[in-house]
């Protein structure tokens, strides 16, 4: 399964690298993560809580640096298991400077699942995939926004999101994935349509029967 995307932070590439190369920030910003642990400048272990469909579970594993340069660009190869399914994959991180004192970051990979994660389907893990990294990311940018302005002096409270905020914001975003795969087919259209129509008709049914009464 590819994986690709980009994200706009506010930041300067050097404070968003050194952000990115932080194991405390990153637990922080990833919740449901139970540890994450520095084993060399190159190496992290830990282990994460993961909710993917009807697959709820507990996978640890290690996460390999590699590639670096310096603050542009760098490689990671990740691998872990857990007692519902293993995965593994292969991601490059690449850092631009923009205007307005903001770092450009794209990212590709590829991930491979296996055991019961694998049965909730591709599309449905390539949702939740890319939904995890773009909250994560976004929690990545409020903990930068944070750290640039105590640099120039000034109180910025930086809390990092909470395990349900984090779920329920996957949630809307499985949840538009359904509704987009449901427009795409025909039968699909019309229930999306005809649902909200046939409740609001229950509705009046009711309401026409209690004047009635």
């Amino acid at each position: 399964m590819k994986l690709e995307g980009e994200y706009l932070f506010n930041g300067p590439r050097d404070d968003v690298w050194r952000l990115i190369r932080d194991p405390d920030v990153l637990a922080t910003a990833l919740p449901g993560t139970q540890s994450l642990t520095r084993l060399s400048d190159t190496e992290f272990e830990g282990a994460m809580n993961l909710h993917i469909g009807p697959v709820t579970g507990v996978f640890s594993g290690k996460v390999l640096v590699s590639d670096e340069v310096p603050p542009e660009s760098l490689t990671l190869t990740a691998e872990g298991k857990g007692s519902q399914g293993f995965g593994k994959g292969v991601g490059r991180v690449q850092l631009q400077s923009q205007e307005g004192n903001k770092t450009l970051m794209t990212y590709e990979g590829d991930i491979l699942v296996g055991g019961k994660l694998a049965s909730v389907g591709q599309r449905n893990i390539e949702t939740v995939s890319k939904s995890l990294v773009k909250q994560g990311l976004a929690a990545l940018d409020k903990a930068l926004e944070a750290r640039v302005a105590a640099s120039a002096g000034e109180a910025v409270a930086y809390t990092p999101p909470s395990e349900t905020e984090f779920a329920i914001a996957v949630a809307k975003d499985v949840a538009g994935d359904l509704k987009e795969r449901a427009l795409a087919s025909p039968y699909g259209r019309i229930l999306i349509y005809a649902v909200p129509l046939i409740f609001v008709l229950i509705i009046l049914v009711f309401i026409l029967s209690r004047c009635a009464a």
